[in-house]
């Protein structure tokens, strides 16, 4: 987990831009701090089924929760398929009111391939503001597949908890997007 943080961390700091484009970024801002805008493709959505959560409860850490993964579906433009049972999101409400979620779960393509997925996402929700919910998503899919793309990218998501019609199973809803 602390290396997924380190890596976004040197990403966000610049550390990883080209030495002619940071210098250019720099030059064409005033302030100290330098912006660099990211641009992403949309992979999948994915309509992830839950059950009910279970409470470990409060530990060193925070509270810490437990969400079995119950199946789904996901689609995108070049991959679709079903999310498989038996993934769990281990949860820990942190003691400053923030929480990590770490998903781990299964894809099965369409063509029968499967994808392991590990999703970490971050809550943070502050008064009177939109909350604040973004992921990074790990994704290993076999070598000798058409897929093998997914291994060579980095990954972030969103995460959605929608309104429930009366008589729905819960679920939420995971958008996943390539950095370029």
């Amino acid at each position: 987990m602390k290396r997924h943080f380190l890596l976004i961390s040197l990403l966000l700091s610049g550390f990883f831009i080209p030495q002619h484009t940071r210098a250019q970024t720099t030059e064409q801002n005033t302030e100290e701090t330098t912006f660099v805008e990211f641009n992403t493709e949309h992979m999948w959505d994915a309509k992830v089924k839950i059950a009910e959560t279970i409470i470990l409860g409060d530990s060193k850490r925070g509270t810490r929760r437990i969400v079995p993964i119950l199946g789904g579906t996901f689609e995108g433009n070049k991959i679709k398929g079903e999310v498989l049972s038996g993934g769990e999101d281990w949860q820990n409400v942190r003691q400053d009111g923030d929480s990590e979620l770490y998903a781990r779960y299964l894809l099965k393509t369409d063509d029968g391939f499967i994808i392991q997925v590990i999703n970490q996402v971050l809550i943070h929700m502050d008064v009177g503001k939109q909350p604040y919910v973004r992921s990074v998503i790990d994704l290993e899919a076999p070598n000798d597949s058409k897929y093998d793309y997914l291994n060579h990218s980095i990954f972030i998501g969103t995460l959605q908890v929608p309104n429930l019609k009366e008589g729905e199973d819960p679920y939420v809803i995971i958008g996943v997007y390539r950095l370029l």
